[in-house]
This record gives C-alpha cells, sequence and structure tokens, in this order.
C-alpha cells in the first residue's frame, strides 16, 4: 500500500470545537452551528460562510445525508457525508483535503459532530446491517478487554504491574484533561481512586473507559499557497492515511489481540508521506485514540513510539506525561475530553491548531513542530485505522 503523497499541499486556516458534554440543551444541529461560528470567527473577517466551496460532515448516527450542514447552517452547496467508525471525524478531513489538493475546490470545511445522550444508546450509535450470524457478539469494552492480559502474557508483565500501567494512562489523561476546558471531565483522578472503580470487562474499570459525550468541531481547509491571506498561523498537512483491514484478525487463530496492524500500516504510511524516519524523536506530541487504557498503550508500540514490548516502561517512566519527552493526549483524550464519533478526529486536530498557535493555556508545550493524530474504529481483529501528520512550517 502507498501513495503518492500530500506533504503541504493544503494547510487547515481555522478551526473550531464545542466542549465536550452532556448537551442537554442542544441538538446536533445547534452543536454544528457552534462549531462552525467558531471556526469563521478565527480569521477575523476574512472568511465568511458563503466563501466555502463545499462541505464534508462526518457523523455516525447524528443525521443523514449534507442536510446535517446544509440545513443548520442555511447554505446551498456540495455536501458530503462521511461514516467510516470512530475515524468518521478524521475522514471528512480527509476528503475535504483531498478536494482542495487535487484541484476542485479553493476553500472547504470539514465538519463532524455527534449527539449521543438523547438516546438509549452508548458508544457506537449505528445498528449492523443482516450478516451470515459469524459476526463476534459483544461490547467494546469486552472486545478492547483482551489486549490488557495478552500483552502482559506475551511481554512477562504480572497482574500488578500491568494494572500501575493502565491505571498511569488514566491518570494522565485526567490530569491533561483538568487543564482543558473545552473537556468533558475536568477533574483530576487519583490513582487510588482508578484502581478502585467498578469494574466494566474484564480488567477493565470505569477509569479504563473513554467517556460518552456530545460535541462538534470544524476545520476549513485551502491550498498551502494561499494560508497566509487568512491566518498567520496555518497549519500545513504532512501526511494522512487510512487503512481499511480485512477482518483476519477474528478469523485466524494466531491474533494475539497485542497489536492492531492495520495501525501498523497506516502509521508506516503516513511516516512515508511525511518524511518521518523516527518517529520517537520527530514527533512533537500525539493524540491518539484511547477509546481504553489497554488501547493507548498498544498504541504506542504500532505507532512505533516504543520498542515492541516497551511501551509499559515507557508509560511508567512518565515518557507520554505532559512534561515527558513525547506528550500524549495533552488534551484528555477520548478518556477525559469525550468521544462524540463524528467529531472526535478533528477534535484531535484541534489541539494540534491551539498548541501550534500557542493557544493551548496551561497544557501549551515548548516549540511544537509536528503532530500527529490517530483514530482506531472498530475493534481489536477488524478495524480501520487513521493516521495524519501535521506541522506549523513548510517543509
Amino acid at each position: 500500500m502507498s501513495s503518492n503523497g500530500f506533504k503541504d499541499r493544503v494547510a487547515i486556516v481555522a478551526m473550531g470545537c464545542t466542549k465536550f458534554k452532556d448537551h442537554w440543551d442542544k441538538s446536533a444541529d445547534d452543536l454544528v452551528v457552534d462549531a462552525v461560528e467558531e471556526c469563521i470567527s478565527q480569521t477575523n473577517g476574512r472568511i465568511e460562510l458563503k466563501d466555502v466551496d463545499a462541505y464534508w460532515v462526518g457523523t455516525q448516527g447524528s443525521g443523514m445525508a449534507g442536510v446535517t450542514v446544509s440545513r443548520p447552517l442555511h447554505v446551498s452547496a456540495p455536501v458530503t457525508r462521511i461514516e467510516n467508525y470512530c475515524a468518521t471525524g478524521s475522514d471528512s478531513l480527509r476528503n475535504a483535503a483531498y478536494a482542495v489538493g487535487s484541484g476542485a475546490y479553493d476553500m472547504v470545511m470539514a465538519v463532524g459532530v455527534e449527539k449521543l445522550k438523547d438516546s438509549p444508546y452508548s458508544g457506537l450509535t449505528a445498528a449492523w446491517p443482516p450478516a451470515d450470524g459469524t459476526r463476534v457478539d459483544w461490547t467494546a469494552p469486552a472486545s478492547f478487554s483482551l489486549l490488557a492480559p495478552a500483552y502482559a502474557k506475551k511481554f512477562g508483565l504480572d497482574n500488578e504491574t500491568m494494572r500501575d500501567v493502565l491505571t498511569h494512562i488514566a491518570w494522565k489523561s485526567h490530569q491533561n484533561g483538568a487543564l482543558n476546558s473545552r473537556a468533558q471531565f475536568r477533574k483530576g483522578v487519583s490513582k487510588e481512586t482508578i484502581n478502585r472503580s467498578p469494574q466494566i470487562a474484564g480488567q477493565l474499570g470505569v477509569f479504563d473507559c473513554s467517556g460518552v459525550s456530545d460535541g462538534s468541531a470544524a476545520a476549513i481547509v485551502v491550498r498551502a499557497e494561499d494560508a497566509y491571506k487568512y491566518t498567520d498561523t496555518p497549519m500545513f498537512v504532512k501526511a494522512l492515511s487510512l487503512v481499511s483491514g480485512t477482518g483476519a484478525g477474528l478469523r485466524v487463530s494466531d491474533y494475539d489481540f497485542t497489536s492492531f496492524p492495520e495501525v501498523e500500516a497506516s502509521a508506516i504510511e503516513a511516516y512515508r508521506q511525511a518524511g518521518v524516519t523516527n518517529p520517537r524523536s520527530e514527533i512533537s506530541f500525539a493524540e491518539v485514540h484511547d477509546c481504553f487504557t489497554p488501547t493507548e498503550l498498544v498504541l504506542m508500540e504500532d505507532l512505533g513510539f516504543s520498542e515492541r514490548g516497551m511501551a509499559w516502561r515507557d508509560v511508567l517512566d512518565g515518557l507520554f506525561d505532559l512534561g515527558g519527552a513525547l506528550p500524549i493526549n495533552p488534551d484528555g483524550g477520548l478518556k477525559s475530553f469525550g468521544h462524540p464519533i463524528g467529531a472526535s478526529g478533528l477534535r484531535m486536530l484541534f489541539e494540534c491548531w491551539l498548541q501550534f498557535s500557542g493557544n493551548a493555556g496551561e497544557r501549551q508545550l515548548e516549540n511544537p513542530s509536528l503532530g500527529l493524530t490517530h483514530n482506531l474504529g472498530g475493534q481489536p481483529g477488524e478495524c480501520v485505522s487513521f493516521v495524519s501528520i501535521v506541522g506549523n512550517n513548510l517543509g
């Protein structure tokens, strides 16, 4: 798998993001309007809604067709609705960026939105289509809970050490989220509280699972050469990589639940596009799909941030803490910021936008140059994976 690359052909010149929380008083339409209005406002009058040539909207269950955006914004324009599991918001940006890069449009907008709290459902809201009866019937916590004992067995960790690793990941996320005014959970949580939380599935407790929330985010994309017309701090796209797996992990006996092959493949392709040869040292920070704490652990190795079998040690050593050499999820991640499915991928890019423009507040990093975002949709053994790399300078 390879592509012709996409480095420095397009730039994001404005972004907006709502708070992720229980928005009982707002509809999906309201959230779209809020995110888009903030996005437009970032340009200080240099862009108006009428300047946007086309839209891509990502949502799994909070809207049908392009009217998900055109109706609340009162625009008559090409609007494409995207759905790709938890990579939905990222894929809306990917499609929007390729539309500009191809020359089809001069300026487009990617929007992600999800309203999860007004229904009896939790997490993924779509119904599975009829199948042949061989699909594995398990919950998301159940499927991802298999990662922890598999990792511990393969790399020789005892139960206490494994619990310490997962606890540190959850603790880090809540420490970061406490610094983020838009996060769903804005309170630091002690490691003792995390360890004592009610169990959900396997070794996973309440604090090992990401939040279910409402939210929306938006981004304006233009050609790289036009970026400085609209902002002094554009964010340049270095790589966009998406891999949909074959689902072989659920059909073969040797899949061991200690890696996501789709993530590894999408990361390799993204690094190739961006010219990154040592992600551990070249990536300034990353926003990854920490739907569950063991997911983040495994991702550190699939993304090349840790050697195989060593991510647990890097976690405990604080490498991925906000003050570490490679901060992971400085905004709190899915775990603390929340996970409105269609908006999450764009929310990750929003954190990159804030970091590069120096507007991340108490969690601001010193001189970041390259950021990585990652979404995983589906389940261990059968998933899609998206990786983007963005930067604050050309070249």
